[in-house]
């Protein structure tokens, strides 16, 4: 393994800041996931207990809520899944960009095929994300205008 100097690395930590910063981007996602997921089995525990108490008649109505809160965890978990294995591509990423600048080597389809996995792992969960707040605006509608009546 040859010496690298500064000149030639300099261009491959410029080069890193891209997936860096994406990591960091994808990390704040990941954190209001997670807390919506948090608060999606907070609120499927409280329903639980209250299926037990509430009389027959309104059985029909929680059990409607836990099954939209369960359909939500699923695809909360499947945006943050996707959201982790984003950030880990683009961890592998930042290592192959370094490896490949110490070793004065050059493989741009493993560049090109890190970043782009990441860019679909992000957009996949992007995606599940979006149907969640869409499901949860639905539940929502569902709730206030059952209230109306």
């Amino acid at each position: 393994m040859g010496s690298v100097t500064l000149e030639e690395l300099i261009p491959v930590l410029q080069v890193s800041i891209g997936p860096v910063i994406l990591i960091s981007g994808i990390g704040l996602l990941l954190l209001s996931m997670t807390n919506r997921l948090g608060r999606v089995v907070d609120r499927s525990r409280f329903l639980r207990r209250e299926l037990r108490t509430v009389p027959e008649t309104d059985h029909s109505r929680l059990n409607f809520q836990l099954d939209v809160l369960s359909k939500r965890a699923t695809l909360l978990k499947r945006a943050i899944t996707f959201g982790a294995i984003s950030v880990l591509f683009a961890a592998i990423l930042i290592i192959v960009l370094f490896v490949f600048a110490l070793l004065g080597k050059e493989d741009a389809p493993s560049v090109v095929f890190l970043f782009t996995a990441c860019i679909l792992s992000l957009i996949t969960s992007i995606i599940y994300f979006i149907v969640d707040v869409h499901r949860t605006l639905i539940a929502f509608k569902v709730d206030i205008s059952k209230d109306r009546t």
